[in-house]
C-alpha cells in the first residue's frame, strides 16, 4: 500500500468523522502501523497540501492538516462508487458519451478516460463509451473548465437483450473481472468467522480493515455495476461486494476505537 493512498484512506474512513482534520503526529503514529516513516508522511502531506487536497494550520507548536472542499467531494464520490450498488430493474437504456480531445493533449484525454472508467463507463470503441447508468452529468461536470474536451451524449436502446450482452462483452473484460472477484472472495470469506468473533483488536483491526479497503477499491474502476441480465452466469461480483460490506462493518468498531485511542492519547499528552 502506497503512503499517499494510506493517508487518503485514513481521512476517508476515519478522520473525516473526527472533523476532517488531524495533527501531524497523529497521522505519523497511525502511518507507523503500516511501517511508513515520519519523513515520508511529511513529504506526502506537503504534496497533498500543494495539490489542494489538504490545508494546514498551526496550533501552538503543532501542525494540523484539514480536508479541503475538493477533498471532501472526492471522498464522497469515492465512497459512493465503492459502497453503493444500483437498485431496481434496468430500463434497457444505454447512456453513451462520444468524446473528442486534441491529439496534443494526451494527459487530458487519459484523465477523461480514467474519469469515465471510475463512473462505470466502458469503451465500446476508442472514443465511444457507454454505461447502463445515467452519469453523463457527472462526466460533464468534471470537464466543464476544459474547452478542449468535446462531449456528445446520447441515450439509446439496442435491438434487444442479445445485442445488449454483446455490447457489454465488448466494453468490459467481464471474465477477467469475475476471476479477480473470485480471488478476493477466496481470501476474505474464510476470515469472516474471525471478524465475527471479534478476534482482531486495536492496531490489527485497523491494518486488516485498511488492507481490505485497499484490495477492494480497485474494482470500481473496472466494474460497471451491470444489471443482472447482462452478467455472466455464476457472477462473483455481488457475493464479493457483500463479503466486503460485512467485513468492513465487522472490523469497524475495533479499528475506529484504535484510531480514537491514538488521536485522543496524543492530544492529552500535548
Amino acid at each position: 500500500m502506497k503512503a499517499r493512498s494510506l493517508v487518503f484512506d485514513l481521512f476517508g474512513d476515519y478522520l473525516r468523522y473526527r472533523g476532517g482534520e488531524a495533527r501531524l503526529r497523529t497521522l505519523t503514529a497511525l502511518m507507523a502501523c503500516f511501517d511508513v516513516p515520519e519523513a515520508t508522511v511529511r513529504v506526502v502531506v506537503t504534496r497533498l497540501r500543494k495539490e489542494g487536497w489538504l490545508e494546514s494550520r498551526r496550533d501552538g507548536r503543532e501542525t494540523t492538516y484539514l480536508l479541503t472542499d475538493a477533498a471532501w467531494a472526492l471522498l464522497d464520490e469515492g465512497r459512493a462508487r465503492i459502497f453503493d450498488r444500483a437498485a431496481g430493474p434496468w430500463d434497457g437504456h444505454w447512456h453513451m458519451v462520444i468524446y473528442s480531445v486534441p491529439e496534443t493533449d494526451r494527459a487530458l484525454r487519459e484523465r477523461l478516460r480514467k474519469k469515465l472508467a471510475w463512473l462505470g463507463f466502458g469503451p465500446l470503441s476508442a472514443s465511444v463509451w457507454l454505461s447502463p447508468h445515467d452519469r453523463i452529468a457527472q462526466v460533464k461536470a468534471g470537464f466543464v473548465d476544459h474547452p478542449a474536451v468535446r462531449l456528445d451524449a446520447f441515450h439509446a436502446r439496442s435491438e434487444g437483450i442479445g445485442a445488449d450482452r454483446d455490447m457489454a462483452d465488448r466494453s468490459w473484460d467481464l471474465a477477467a473481472l469475475d476471476r479477480d472477484y473470485a480471488t478476493l472472495l477466496a481470501e476474505y470469506r474464510p476470515r469472516l468467522a474471525r471478524y465475527r468473533a471479534g478476534e482482531l483488536l486495536g492496531q490489527d483491526a485497523l491494518v486488516e480493515r485498511m488492507r481490505l479497503m485497499h484490495d477492494y477499491r480497485r474494482f470500481p474502476f473496472r466494474d460497471p455495476d451491470l444489471p443482472p441480465e447482462l452478467l455472466p452466469a455464476g457472477w462473483s461480483g455481488r457475493a464479493a461486494h457483500e463479503v466486503f460490506l460485512e467485513a468492513h462493518g465487522l472490523l469497524r468498531a475495533a479499528a475506529e476505537g484504535f484510531v480514537d485511542e491514538v488521536a485522543d492519547g496524543l492530544s492529552q499528552a500535548s
